[in-house]
């Protein structure tokens, strides 16, 4: 028996983890197969983390409701692509998931101030998930702050929500550091570093063994491969999110033994180990689906 079918427990249903587990494998391997993954190969790969083909079509129909995939015919047989315009999006999130930045304590802040008519209201909450889904913290209702360096991401985001125009980017650094309160309490203040560190610990805690597992070895055979794999995917499903909670605060302005240092460096090191053997079993396992 794999160790992906020891350790995820199997389950009928579409969960919020079965759709996660599916973005994931789309983010990775759809991207290069013309857009679009069999239905037979859906289920063959999630088998290998677990999940039973009942529980893949009820995940893949959640998906297709909500316009994240599309149905699509692959040498006559039922395939799956992503919507239209996530493409894209998934290639704007592929640098700040595989490669996230860390701000310095020198560098300056970029302000976002709104302000939206109360007709508009509605508006004005898609500026702020925009906001929210990058890592900015909220100043105030109308003023959110974000490392300088998320400017060009900002802009296109407040732009996808037609919000263009009531948004304006300030770059900024702090002038009242001798006798306001200093930057790492306002930091403190601004964003939940408290629920962010709980995520990277959980992270850490969850794949710290797997580190310790694959640290002396190299997957070579199909079983480990299938075995990196399932380590592979589940790690990633947890990771992506992280790097948009935390927009990469200076390490000087956050608690001392702050786990999201540890959790990036773990997340390097199971993704430089293992993401080729995932590769390999992913392919094969598709080549075999496009056989059948």
């Amino acid at each position: 028996m794999s160790i992906a079918a020891e350790r995820e427990p199997k389950t009928p249903t579409a969960s919020p983890r079965n759709q996660q587990l599916l973005v994931t494998l789309f983010g990775l391997y759809g991207r290069e197969h013309q857009g679009a993954l069999p239905v037979a190969g859906l289920v063959r790969l999630l088998g290998d983390l677990g999940i039973e083909s009942a529980g893949v079509r009820s995940a893949v129909s959640r998906l297709k409701k909500r316009g994240v995939l599309e149905s699509v015919k692959v040498g006559g047989a039922a395939a799956y692509r992503l919507g239209s315009g996530l493409e894209e999006i998934f290639h704007e999130g592929d640098e700040r998931i595989f490669s996230p930045r860390r701000s310095d304590i020198g560098d300056p802040w970029l302000l976002a101030a709104f302000s939206v008519p109360e007709s508009q209201r509605n508006l004005r909450h898609q500026i702020r998930s925009a906001l929210t889904r990058l890592g900015f913290g909220a100043v105030t209702p109308g003023l959110w702050i974000a490392p300088a360096f998320l400017e060009a991401e900002a802009r296109t985001q407040v732009g996808r929500a037609g919000a263009s125009g009531y948004v304006e980017f300030f770059r900024a650094e702090y002038a009242d550091g001798d006798s306001g309160p200093t930057m790492r309490e306002l930091v403190a203040s601004w964003w939940d570093l408290e629920a962010l560190e709980s995520m990277y610990v959980e992270f850490v805690e969850n794949h710290r063994a797997v580190g310790e597992r694959w640290a002396s070895t190299e997957p070579a055979s199909p079983q480990e491969h299938a075995d990196a794999f399932a380590d592979y995917v589940s790690m990633l499903t947890q990771w992506r999110r992280l790097p948009y909670l935390d927009p990469g605060l200076p390490v000087e302005y956050l608690p001392e033994d702050w786990h999201g240092v540890v959790a990036q460096d773990l997340f390097r090191t199971l993704h430089e180990r293992l993401a080729g053997p995932a590769r390999q079993h992913a392919e094969r396992a598709l080549a075999i689906s496009i056989g059948d």
